[in-house]
């Protein structure tokens, strides 16, 4: 059976293999929209939002006695005191401190750990956990798209300003106290679930799980006792663009694809795999796979970051550490100009800028757009671009050079792949074009900075 490394040969190399279009956008395969995605977004912020979580994503179970030993090994965070009824966010990284990827990690019972997220960090984590002599049992639960077999849990959230009344309202009495990132129990109806107590974009919530033949029932009794308050089903159209509100940069490049240490992980991983079918897009088409690359800093991670254990990938991230780094930031994009791309449909032949599709307007899983400055420099990279009926406008969550931030500052995005488009076929033929932007601390004035 072929595998990464082969691919990588047969498309005459990483960048090639990346850019050759062999998936679109991440999929979210739940219904496109309930409503609106207009009014689906705005629940999230106004009312109450019940997402669906239970298909875009892959869970890996990690049970054993070397489980912790496992996870501390590979995660760049500390793992001091973490146990049962715990969460953790766990950043894993390569040798030389490249951001491989991150997941949530939920430990179910004393050293049992479901690892539940985008699949490269889960697959570092098997690959360790099958071939590092660790004393673990590896059980997965693919996403719905690759798992013939139905899932193991359902997994729902539900944000907003309200989901607290609703969640009294559904467990009969008052909530159990659970602090920012562990879980605890409480009753949906007649139904028992678990929940982690996490945010997305500055209102509070749970996300919430248990055995999969429970949904329908869950799922109806908080709609229920939601409609008072006016609660919305959020579909696949307005959840693409959780992510650009909330910041977090779900689409990085694994740092896998170079480098003879990864190269007995690249032998390892199928032609199946995430990383040898993700796609690349946007106008940022670097010379070396390597510059795709980015570190934990560059996310905002660094204060996760715990050198209280040796990890993979320690030493350079403590090399790291003390250098200039680009910082997490977002940018609200001009509307004439954003208008700008909207009227050229009526243009003829290529002569069009590249579609925006709304509300996500990334066409890749993992999208990068040039940032320049007013005289063309690169000083950046745009990842998930939206429009937020919340801002009721376009904004882009960013990676921008330390020494180029100001806030208030104007640069440009640039639109549209070079050369007219890509090998990808969804891509489009099209004309490249700038759109004028301005950096900004958070999509919200009102959020904490």
């Amino acid at each position: 059976m072929a595998q990464l490394e082969d691919q990588i040969g047969e498309a005459g190399g990483p960048l090639a293999l990346l850019r050759g279009g062999r998936s679109g956008a991440y999929p979210f395969p739940i219904r496109a929209e309930f409503t609106n995605w207009r009014d689906e977004q705005e629940s999230w912020r106004n009312s109450a939002a019940l997402m669906d979580l239970s298909h875009h994503m892959t869970d890996l179970t990690v049970e054993g006695p070397d489980c912790y030993r496992l996870l501390a090994a590979l995660g760049a965070n500390s793992f001091e005191g973490f146990g049962p009824m715990q969460a953790k966010q766990f950043i894993a990284v390569n040798h030389d401190g490249y951001q491989i990827g991150d997941c949530i990690l939920f430990c179910l019972a004393d050293h049992v750990v479901r690892l539940v997220g985008r699949p490269p960090a889960l697959n570092w984590v098997q690959f360790h956990g099958e071939t590092g002599g660790y004393d673990v049992t590896l059980r997965r639960d693919e996403r719905t798209a690759q798992n013939p077999n139905g899932r193991e849990f359902y997994r729902l959230q539900l944000q907003g300003p309200h989901a607290a009344r609703i969640f009294e309202e559904v467990n009969g009495g008052p909530m159990p106290g659970i602090p920012f990132f562990t879980m605890g129990r409480f009753h949906i109806g007649k139904y028992e679930t678990t929940a982690l107590n996490h945010r997305m974009s500055g209102f509070p919530g749970l996300e919430f799980f248990g055995p999969y033949a429970d949904l329908d029932g869950i799922r109806d009794t908080i709609l229920e006792a939601g409609e008072p308050y006016g609660i919305r089903q959020v579909g696949g159209r307005a959840y693409a663009s959780v992510a650009t509100e909330s910041g977090w940069i779900a689409s990085t490049v694994p740092a896998v694809y170079s480098g003879e240490s990864m190269r007995p992980f690249r032998e390892w991983l199928g032609a199946r795999s995430f990383e040898a079918n993700l796609s690349t897009g946007g106008s940022y088409t670097p010379d070396k796979v390597e510059d795709y690359y980015v570190t934990p800093y560059d996310l905002g991670y660094g204060h996760i970051l715990k050198f209280d254990h040796d990890f993979v990938g320690r030493e350079a991230l403590e090399r790291m550490r003390g250098r200039k780094h680009r910082r997490k930031v977002w940018l609200s994009w001009h509307r004439d100009d954003v208008a700008r791309v909207f009227a050229s449909m009526y243009e003829q032949g290529d002569r069009r800028f590249k579609y925006i599709e709304m509300p996500a307007a990334f066409y890749s899983a993992s999208h990068f757009d040039r940032i320049e400055s007013v005289d063309g420099n690169l000083i950046g990279l745009s990842t998930l671009c939206s429009y937020s009926s919340n801002v009721r406008g376009w904004i882009s969550v960013c990676m921008i050079d330390a020494d180029e931030i100001g806030y208030g500052r104007e640069v440009n995005v640039v639109w549209g792949e070079p050369d007219g488009g890509s090998a990808n076929p969804t891509v489009e033929r099209h004309s490249q074009t700038t759109i004028r932007a301005t950096i900004s601390r958070r999509p919200f004035a009102s959020d904490k900075h």
